[in-house]
C-alpha cells in the first residue's frame, strides 16, 4: 500500500513539474528611467481581453507565468513616478521561454508642462498605452483612457489639427504591413470622432514598416516600433496682447 501511494505522489509530482517546464514567464525590472536604480513599485497583471486571469505584485522586480496563449496587460505604478502600461506576448518568448520586459518609469509632469510641450506645432507623441489585438486594427478596451486624454487634450485646444501615424516592425511583407499600420490609425481617428471630436481635425496615415524607432533584431526592438503616435500639425494661435 504504501509503495503505491509512494508512486503516485511521484506520478503527481512528476506531472506538476512537467507543467511547470512548459510554462512561459513573464519576468522584468522596475527602474527609474533617470538613475536606472531598481525602485519599489505595484504591478497589476490581467491577461486579455477579457481579463480572465488577474493578479498583483510588489517589489523591485516581477515573475508571473501565462497560464494561457493569451497576451497580458501589466501597469506599473510607483510613488513619485507616473504609472506606466505594457503589454505583454507569450508569442515574444526567447529559447528560455521567457518574456522579458524591463519597465523605466518617469517622474510626474505637471499639467502645465505638459500642455505647454504637447502644445507645439511639430511636436510627435507616441500612445504607449494603446493596444490593438494582435495583427489586427480592433482597439482593446484597456486602451480607452489613452483615448479620452487625447479627446481631453483636443477639448482644450479646440482649434488644434493632430495627424495620427501607424507603424509596424518588419514581420511580414511590406505590403500587408502597410496596410495594418493604415488600418490602425483610421481605427484610432474613428474612435476619437466617435467621442465627439472634429473629423476634420484628424488626419490618419500608415507607414508601415519604414520608419523604425529600435533595432528589428530584438523582440523589445519589434514591440517598440509596433506604435500609433501623433503629430500636431496646427495650434491655436496666440493671444495678442491687450492694448493699454
Amino acid at each position: 500500500m504504501r509503495t503505491l501511494a509512494a508512486a503516485c505522489l511521484l506520478m503527481a509530482t512528476t506531472a506538476t513539474a512537467q507543467q511547470a517546464d512548459t510554462l512561459i514567464y513573464a519576468e522584468g525590472r522596475i527602474m527609474n528611467k533617470t538613475t536606472k536604480e531598481l525602485i519599489p513599485a505595484k504591478i497589476s497583471y490581467q491577461s486579455l481581453p477579457y481579463g480572465n486571469i488577474v493578479g498583483q505584485l510588489n517589489g523591485s522586480t516581477y515573475r508571473f507565468p501565462f497560464f494561457t496563449e493569451e497576451r497580458y496587460e501589466i501597469v506599473v505604478e510607483a510613488a513619485g513616478f507616473a504609472p506606466a502600461k505594457y503589454m505583454l506576448d507569450p508569442g515574444q518568448a526567447n529559447g528560455e521561454r521567457k518574456v522579458v520586459q524591463d519597465v523605466e518609469l518617469n517622474p510626474p509632469v505637471s499639467a502645465s508642462v505638459a500642455a505647454e510641450t504637447a502644445h507645439t506645432v511639430g511636436k510627435l507623441m507616441n500612445l504607449d498605452n494603446l493596444i490593438f489585438a494582435q495583427a489586427q486594427a480592433k482597439i482593446e478596451p484597456s486602451s480607452y483612457d489613452e483615448l479620452d486624454k487625447i479627446v481631453t487634450m483636443l477639448e482644450t485646444y479646440p482649434k488644434m489639427v493632430i495627424q495620427l501615424e501607424g507603424h509596424t516592425d518588419n514581420r511580414g511583407t511590406p505590403k500587408l504591413n502597410a496596410k495594418l499600420s493604415q488600418d490602425r490609425a483610421d481605427a484610432v481617428r474613428k474612435a476619437l470622432v466617435t467621442r465627439g471630436l472634429e473629423e476634420g481635425r484628424l488626419t490618419a496615415k500608415g507607414y508601415g514598416q519604414d520608419v523604425p524607432i529600435a533595432d528589428n533584431k530584438t523582440d523589445d526592438g519589434r514591440q517598440k516600433n509596433r506604435r500609433v503616435q501623433f503629430k500636431i500639425t496646427d495650434k491655436v494661435p496666440k493671444q495678442p496682447k491687450a492694448q493699454p
